[in-house]
């Protein structure tokens, strides 16, 4: 039996014609209304700190308030930029947003670090003893502790998300010390604010300051009381697990009866839970390796940690949480000619969501795809690929970087030449690339891609990981941008400094 006949039986037919309806998409805000509404929110604070009297400060001193408010108000936002809400991620895409927070998270830590330093600034400056006897002060005394304790919660915050892949610590564990830290940095962040804050001790601070503990209070609420109550009231069940390639499985999930299937778009991702454990502390995210056609979700799961070493042992009517869709990895409403979709190891999986919606909708586009695997019983889904050439314009390229006797593809790594080859007969200007795969493998095609005449605009992609490391030239460019948000944080802080 092939491979496609295979997920035929097994329920997987991905020839079923989509209905030709528009599919409901959430409300998502656009990049830089985005932009604008992070620094609006964050320095709202100071706009309003602006209109309330309080005893002179040095000019040191201000900035010292300044930065602490614009900070704690950056610390409680981070709570919204996890990837977990679609309004504020799904046009950004998971890996824009997660790179986004882990950046911000600096920006913060090193505000709420500099908060207490310009404080003493100028009494260092004229009495250097005096300035540290100062700065012990507001380290030890029981008056500003919560404001320590808040410090000290958010470096350890960043420094165990720094070393997570480092740390001796089970994925879970390592969720449950992030929820904790930020919740005792923000909550004690906002004691200090109240407490001992110039500014928020009454008038329109102090009411931002509860505004702001109400608001964080409401998300913690919803992600992990309301969407625990979903999973569990909204219950989806394992239907089969098949082995694809070397230690890569493929899963049907399906709806309980009484459970409607949410719509969703191919190339989105879930966050899945097993079993008794639908808590959102245990969830972990996969690509949907499906088409919105045919009924149920598909999944492809490689084995690379202590979860996902389990997949393969799962007994099918296993219940399942599944919380989404979440994600913009998707080709819906693109206009473009043609369309290149790019894999490395185990990226297959959105890859074939994209690949199985076109087989589905029978669209008429020119489609390339380029499959990188470290050896060949490394890939997955080949007789599909090949089958998917009877319906679509469908021209194809694996490669593995080892090449034992019997293989029949290309040998090595997906270099220039290669991409170039999938290029040829279309107009680079007019075609939509999607490459999902390790961060290296990623960086090198995009690059690839743009010197090959591809708009930055039309190449999506998504990693393995989210180190927010600026590799790609698409990767500086974000980067760029999240660091003039942080720009613009600090010349609020500056001018409240200078003008106050």
């Amino acid at each position: 039996m092939s491979e496609r006949e295979s997920m035929e039986e097994g329920g997987l037919d991905t020839s079923r014609k989509i209905p030709t309806t528009k599919r409901p998409r959430r409300f998502r805000l656009p990049g830089a209304v985005l932009a604008l509404l992070y620094v609006a929110v964050c320095l709202s604070v100071i706009l309003l700190a602006s209109v309330r009297r309080v005893a002179p400060l040095e000019r040191w001193e201000l900035a010292a308030a300044a930065l602490g408010m614009a900070g704690l108000m950056a610390m409680a936002v981070q709570f919204v930029t996890s990837g977990r809400f679609q309004s504020v991620s799904g046009h950004l895409g998971i890996d824009k947003i997660m790179t986004f927070h882990k950046v911000a998270a600096l920006w913060v830590l090193l505000a709420l670090m500099l908060h207490p330093l310009f404080y003493v600034l100028p009494t260092w400056m004229d009495d250097p003893a005096l300035g540290a006897e100062r700065l012990t002060a507001y380290l030890t005394l029981p008056h500003y502790r919560s404001g320590v304790v808040a410090l000290a919660a958010l470096t350890a915050l960043v420094l165990t998300s720094i070393l997570r892949n480092r740390l001796p610590w089970p994925y879970e564990i390592w969720r449950a010390s992030h929820i904790v830290f930020g919740l005792t940095a923000a909550g004690a962040g906002l004691h200090h604010a109240l407490t001992v804050g110039r500014f928020g001790a009454a008038g329109p601070v102090h009411w931002l300051w509860w505004l702001t503990e109400f608001a964080v209070a409401t998300v913690i609420a919803v992600l992990h009381g309301w969407r625990w109550l979903k999973l569990h009231r909204r219950p989806w069940r394992l239907a089969s697990v098949r082995e694809l390639a070397d230690r890569m499985w493929e899963i049907d999930i399906q709806p309980e009866p009484g459970n409607p299937q949410w719509p969703y778009r191919a190339g989105q991702f879930v966050w899945m839970t097993v079993g008794r454990r639908r808590a959102p502390l245990f969830d972990h995210p996969f690509s949907i390796a499906d088409s919105p056609a045919r009924p149920g979700l598909s999944l492809i799961i490689k084995e690379v940690g202590d979860f996902t070493r389990t997949v393969g042992t799962l007994a099918p009517g296993t219940p399942i949480g599944i919380d989404g869709p979440h994600g913009e990895f998707v080709l819906e409403e693109n206009e473009d000619d043609s369309v290149l979709l790019l894999a490395g190891g185990v990226g297959i999986a959105p890859i074939m969501g994209l690949l199985r919606d076109m087989v589905a909708r029978r669209d008429r586009r020119p489609v390339r795809l380029a499959y990188a695997a470290g050896r060949p019983d490394n890939f997955a889904c080949l007789d599909e690929i090949e089958a998917a050439k009877n319906e679509l314009d469908l021209r194809v390229i694996f490669v593995s970087e080892e090449g034992p006797e019997g293989w029949k593809g290309a040998t090595g790594r997906l270099d220039g030449e290669r991409i170039r080859q999938l290029l040829d007969g279309l107009d680079p200007e007019r075609a939509r690339a999607h490459i999902c795969g390790p961060g290296p493998m990623v960086t090198t095609v995009s690059d690839t891609l743009l010197d090959l005449g591809l708009p930055m605009k039309n190449i999506d992609y998504e990693r393995f990981d989210y180190g927010g490391a600026a590799a790609s030239r698409q990767d500086r460019r974000d980067m760029a941008r999240y660091l003039a948000l942080g720009a613009a944080l600090a010349a609020g802080a500056g001018v409240f400094a200078l003008t106050y």
